[in-house]
Protein backbone atom coordinates (compact mmCIF):
# COMPACT_ATOMS: atom_id res chain seq x y z
CA UNK A 1 0.00 0.00 0.00
CA UNK A 2 0.91 2.84 -0.82
CA UNK A 3 0.67 6.32 1.51
CA UNK A 4 1.35 9.94 0.85
CA UNK A 5 4.44 11.36 1.27
CA UNK A 6 4.68 13.39 4.56
CA UNK A 7 5.19 12.67 7.81
CA UNK A 8 1.89 10.92 8.50
CA UNK A 9 2.35 8.83 5.57
CA UNK A 10 5.52 7.95 6.21
CA UNK A 11 5.52 6.65 9.91
CA UNK A 12 2.63 4.52 8.06
CA UNK A 13 4.85 3.19 5.55
CA UNK A 14 7.76 2.64 8.14
CA UNK A 15 5.33 0.34 10.51
CA UNK A 16 4.34 -1.16 7.13
CA UNK A 17 7.19 -2.47 6.52
CA UNK A 18 8.17 -3.28 10.11
CA UNK A 19 5.27 -6.11 9.34
CA UNK A 20 2.55 -4.02 10.95
CA UNK A 21 -0.93 -5.01 9.55
CA UNK A 22 -2.67 -1.95 9.24
CA UNK A 23 -5.61 -3.61 7.87
CA UNK A 24 -7.29 -4.63 11.41
CA UNK A 25 -7.81 -2.27 14.70
CA UNK A 26 -5.14 -1.14 16.77
CA UNK A 27 -4.78 1.27 19.95
CA UNK A 28 -3.47 4.66 17.98
CA UNK A 29 -2.30 7.16 20.91
CA UNK A 30 -2.61 10.72 20.00
CA UNK A 31 0.22 12.94 22.04
CA UNK A 32 -1.13 16.20 23.22
CA UNK A 33 0.70 18.15 25.26
CA UNK A 34 0.69 21.21 27.87
CA UNK A 35 2.39 24.26 29.80
CA UNK A 36 0.53 23.49 32.56
CA UNK A 37 -0.46 20.27 34.56
CA UNK A 38 -4.36 22.49 35.31
CA UNK A 39 -4.63 23.01 31.59
CA UNK A 40 -3.81 19.29 30.58
CA UNK A 41 -6.16 18.13 33.37
CA UNK A 42 -9.10 20.42 32.08
CA UNK A 43 -8.92 18.58 28.63
CA UNK A 44 -8.64 15.14 30.66
CA UNK A 45 -11.70 16.20 32.41
CA UNK A 46 -13.79 17.31 29.32
CA UNK A 47 -12.80 13.86 27.29
CA UNK A 48 -14.13 11.94 30.57
CA UNK A 49 -17.52 14.12 29.35
CA UNK A 50 -17.47 13.54 26.22
CA UNK A 51 -15.75 10.18 25.34
CA UNK A 52 -16.25 8.19 28.53
CA UNK A 53 -14.32 5.29 26.90
CA UNK A 54 -11.55 6.62 24.83
CA UNK A 55 -8.53 5.85 27.10
CA UNK A 56 -6.71 8.88 28.88
CA UNK A 57 -3.91 9.34 30.77
CA UNK A 58 -1.93 12.38 32.08
CA UNK A 59 1.98 12.62 33.34
CA UNK A 60 4.56 14.92 33.46
CA UNK A 61 6.91 15.10 29.70
CA UNK A 62 9.80 12.98 29.82
CA UNK A 63 12.06 15.04 27.71
CA UNK A 64 10.52 18.95 28.74
CA UNK A 65 10.52 20.11 32.36
CA UNK A 66 7.33 21.60 32.92
CA UNK A 67 5.30 20.57 30.33
CA UNK A 68 2.13 17.85 30.85
CA UNK A 69 1.62 15.18 28.47
CA UNK A 70 -2.13 13.65 27.77
CA UNK A 71 -1.81 10.59 25.59
CA UNK A 72 -5.45 9.73 24.74
CA UNK A 73 -6.05 6.34 22.87
CA UNK A 74 -7.93 5.42 20.25
CA UNK A 75 -9.02 2.19 18.50
CA UNK A 76 -9.07 2.32 15.06
CA UNK A 77 -7.88 0.72 11.73
CA UNK A 78 -4.74 3.36 11.31
CA UNK A 79 -5.30 4.75 7.80
CA UNK A 80 -3.81 8.00 6.42
CA UNK A 81 -7.08 9.71 6.48
CA UNK A 82 -8.57 8.27 9.83
CA UNK A 83 -4.94 9.11 11.39
CA UNK A 84 -5.24 12.85 9.90
CA UNK A 85 -8.35 13.62 10.74
CA UNK A 86 -8.37 12.33 14.11
CA UNK A 87 -4.99 14.12 14.81
CA UNK A 88 -7.22 17.39 13.10
CA UNK A 89 -9.37 16.82 15.68
CA UNK A 90 -7.02 16.57 18.49
CA UNK A 91 -5.16 19.54 17.77
CA UNK A 92 -8.33 21.79 17.60
CA UNK A 93 -9.32 20.24 21.14
CA UNK A 94 -6.15 20.92 22.79
CA UNK A 95 -6.04 24.41 21.68
CA UNK A 96 -8.95 25.10 23.34
CA UNK A 97 -7.14 24.00 26.50
CA UNK A 98 -3.86 25.96 25.43
CA UNK A 99 -2.14 23.06 24.16
CA UNK A 100 -1.19 21.22 21.16
CA UNK A 101 -0.95 17.70 19.59
CA UNK A 102 1.97 16.39 19.42
CA UNK A 103 1.78 13.38 16.85
CA UNK A 104 0.67 10.09 17.67
CA UNK A 105 2.02 6.15 17.63
CA UNK A 106 0.45 2.65 17.96
CA UNK A 107 0.72 0.29 20.99
CA UNK A 108 2.54 -2.10 19.62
Amino acid sequence: MAFPNDETGNVLQEMQAAGIDLSVMHEVVFFQLFEQQAQAQALVDHLADVAPAMKVSIHPDTETPNVWDVDCSVSMVPSYDGIVAQEAEFEQLAAKFKGYNDGWGIEA
